[in-house]
C-alpha cells in the first residue's frame, strides 16, 4: 500500500526501522512503540499487530513477554539480513567495481517447495542477483559465502547448484546482462530519488526527521537490488547514481540525531 506518499508494506517498513535505528540490531524493542511508528505511516493498529505476528511466525522476530509488556527482538537470521543490508546500502556507488568473479546459481526446486523457492528468489534479488531465465541467476560479485548459507538455511541444497568464475571473454556477455537487469529504467529511478529528496530539509523536529529519514532509507534500500554495479565494459555508470548516493548519505547523517531520539522515545517500554 501507499504509506503517506510512498509504497510500503508494514513488514518491510519494520525492517527499515530495525536497520536504521536498532543498534545493535539484536536489541529488544517494545511492541507498542513499533505499532505507534507504523501508525505514523498510515497503518492501523490491527494491521500493524498482524504484520508483527506474521514476522514472528516466519522466524523474523522473537516475541518476548515481561508481565503485560510484549517486546520483540530480531532473530539471528534477521540480524544477518540487516547487517548484509547495511553493507550493501552503504557501499553502493562508493568505489569502482571490477567484476573479476561472477556467481551463477541455478535450481530446480519442485512445486511442493514453492515457499522456499519464492524466498530464495527474494533473497537473491536482495543480494543483487539478476534472473536470466527461470531458475537461473547471476551476480557480478563473488557471492559464494552468502548463497551457500542461504541454500543451507532454506534446505534446498539437493535442488541447487552454484558456480563462481569468469564469463568467456570471446562471447557477447552484454546481451545476457540486459536480460538479467532492467538497466534502462535504473537511471530514471535514481533521478526520481533525487527529485523526491533534493529539496528535503537537512534539519527538522524529531518527529518529522524520523518520518523523512525513514522514507529516505526505505526508498534508497531498493537500489542495491536494482543496480548490479557492473564494470564499465558492460554498463556505463548510471548518470544520476553519484548524485543520488551523495544525497542519501548527506541526509541520512544530518537527520540521524533527531530521528534516533524520536525512535528511542517511542519504542522505550513504559
Amino acid at each position: 500500500m501507499r504509506a503517506n506518499g510512498f509504497e510500503a508494506q508494514p513488514q518491510d517498513l519494520v525492517m527499515t526501522f530495525l536497520g536504521a535505528y536498532l543498534v545493535p540490531h539484536d536489541r529488544v524493542v517494545w511492541s507498542g512503540g513499533l505499532v505507534t511508528l507504523l501508525g505514523d505511516f498510515g497503518f492501523s493498529t490491527g494491521a500493524s499487530r498482524v504484520a508483527l505476528a506474521r514476522m514472528v511466525r516466519r522466524g523474523g522476530l522473537e516475541r518476548l513477554r515481561n508481565g503485560r509488556l510484549v517486546s520483540y527482538r530480531p532473530t539471528p537470521r534477521t540480524v544477518a539480513l540487516l547487517e548484509e543490508g547495511d553493507r550493501r546500502i552503504f557501499s553502493l556507488g562508493r568505489e569502482p567495481h571490477r567484476a573479476e568473479l561472477w556467481t551463477a546459481l541455478w535450481h530446480a526446486i519442485p512445486e511442493e517447495r514453492r515457499l522456499e523457492r519464492a524466498r530464495l528468489a527474494r533473497r537473491l534479488r536482495f543480494l543483487g542477483f539478476g534472473s536470466v531465465q527461470d531458475g537461473t541467476w547471476i551476480s557480478p560479485h563473488d557471492r559464494e559465502r552468502e548463497v551457500v548459507a542461504l541454500i543451507e538455511e532454506l534446505r534446498v541444497g539437493e535442488y541447487t547448484g552454484v558456480m563462481v568464475g569468469r564469463p568467456a571473454g570471446a562471447l557477447d556477455f552484454g546481451a545476457l546482462v540486459s536480460r538479467a537487469w532492467d538497466l534502462g529504467a535504473l537511471d530514471e529511478r535514481y533521478r526520481a530519488f533525487i527529485d523526491e529528496f533534493s529539496s528535503a530539509p537537512a534539519s527538522a523536529d524529531e518527529h518529522e526527521a524520523f518520518r523523512l529519514r525513514t522514507r529516505l532509507v526505505h526508498v534508497f534500500r531498493r537500489f542495491p537490488a536494482l543496480d548490479p554495479e557492473l564494470p564499465d565494459e558492460l554498463m556505463h555508470a548510471p548518470r544520476f547514481r553519484a548524485e543520488a548516493v551523495a544525497l542519501f548519505h548527506r541526509l541520512y547523517a544530518a537527520l540521524a540525531p533527531s530521528a534516533q531520539r524520536h525512535f528511542d522515545a517511542v519504542t522505550s517500554a513504559p
